[in-house]
């Protein structure tokens, strides 16, 4: 039993580096695609998903700034969540699950991923409000669609993150009374 669970944990590690590094990939090449609207936008139409803002920022470079920062700040968020994930399955030991480590790391990626859903939220209701004056966002929507999905997984895994925070409690004072 246990060397299966060990080959799982090994295959959800490798799952979480393919993520993450698809994510890093997606954060830089925003990055890249931002410097590139502000400075060089005639390469746009060959970048990065062809997020071009060139529209907003020539109608307002405050709300470019705005938005591009929060499709920035998810996507960067993103990626840091999962390598937050690939630290705990490399420092989980399922032979003593509960410790201080994993309760934190726990913790950590319950913030992070409440993070994500609430800028995602604020930048979508940010957006939404910027078509009152006449900008279009339509291609904007793919960034932040699953804010309420960031938000619910976040109180789940905040649970989670108690139980083994007690977990971890409780283990302590056992250790103490043996």
């Amino acid at each position: 039993m246990l060397k299966r669970n060990n080959y799982i944990l090994i295959g959800l590690q490798v799952i979480a580096w393919i993520i993450f590094v698809g994510l890093s990939i997606e954060a830089g090449a925003l990055i890249v695609n931002f410097a590139f609207n502000l400075f060089k936008p005639v390469f746009i139409p060959r970048l990065y998903e062809k997020l071009d803002l060139s529209e907003i920022y020539t109608q307002s470079k405050f709300a470019f700034l705005g938005i591009y920062s929060f499709i920035l700040f998810i996507a960067v968020l993103k990626a840091y969540l999962f390598y937050a994930v690939i630290m705990l399955i490399q420092k989980l030991d399922l032979k003593n699950p509960f410790n201080t480590f994993v309760a934190n790391q726990i913790t950590k990626i319950s913030y992070y991923t409440f993070s994500i859903g609430l800028i995602s939220f604020i930048g979508r209701q940010t957006a939404k409000n910027l078509t009152h004056y006449g900008f279009s966002i339509d291609t904007l929507n793919q960034f932040w669609e699953d804010s309420q999905a960031f938000i619910l997984m976040a109180a789940i895994i905040y649970v989670i993150a108690t139980i083994f925070t007690r977990g971890v409690e409780l283990q302590h004072e056992n250790d103490l009374t043996v």
